[in-house]
């Protein structure tokens, strides 16, 4: 898995915020997050281009409520699970190379949401390491990336006994 630059971390704040800011939609959370996930908005993000625009996070979310003619479902999730879910699936995205519609097709909302007690205080890359795990999706890794992994497992291991 990559590292996110500097573009990379901004990207994840701003669908962050844009996921807080479905809050205001008429639609419940996880309509709104599956119309992300798989709208023009995700894609340009995917395909690096949204920074290039000098769209806002609010421009984003009135994209996606302009794109479908009516809302449905009640339920919200929290405002900090709501970021936590936007910021993770960005990262996801940005570090593997997936695109938004395959990710949210690996663990949609309501399963992302239920992982959130579990893996907030985690690290971005080993909460979707986790969650891939978990769902049987494994990436392909180099060699070096099976060391530091099996490295780092083993150097938690240590801690937790000490």
């Amino acid at each position: 898995m990559n590292k996110p630059d500097h573009d990379g971390l901004i990207l994840c704040r701003m669908q962050g915020r844009i996921f807080e800011l479905s809050l205001s939609e008429d639609c419940s959370s996880a309509v709104f997050i599956r119309r992300f996930m798989n709208s023009d908005v995700a894609r340009r993000m995917d395909e690096l281009f949204f920074l290039e625009t000098s769209q806002s996070e609010r421009q984003a979310v009135d994209e996606i409520r302009g794109s479908y003619e009516r809302s449905y479902g009640s339920g919200k999730f929290e405002k900090e699970e709501l970021y936590w879910m936007g910021y993770l699936y960005r990262y996801w995205a940005y570090c593997t190379g997936l695109r938004s519609f395959q990710i949210y097709r690996i663990c949609n909302a309501t399963e992302l949401r239920k992982r959130y007690y579990l893996y907030h205080t985690l690290s971005p890359e080993m909460a979707i390491e986790r969650i891939m795990e978990e769902k049987g999706y494994i990436p392909v890794q180099t060699e070096e990336e099976k060391y530091l992994r099996s490295r780092k497992l083993v150097e938690e291991k240590i801690r937790s006994i000490e």
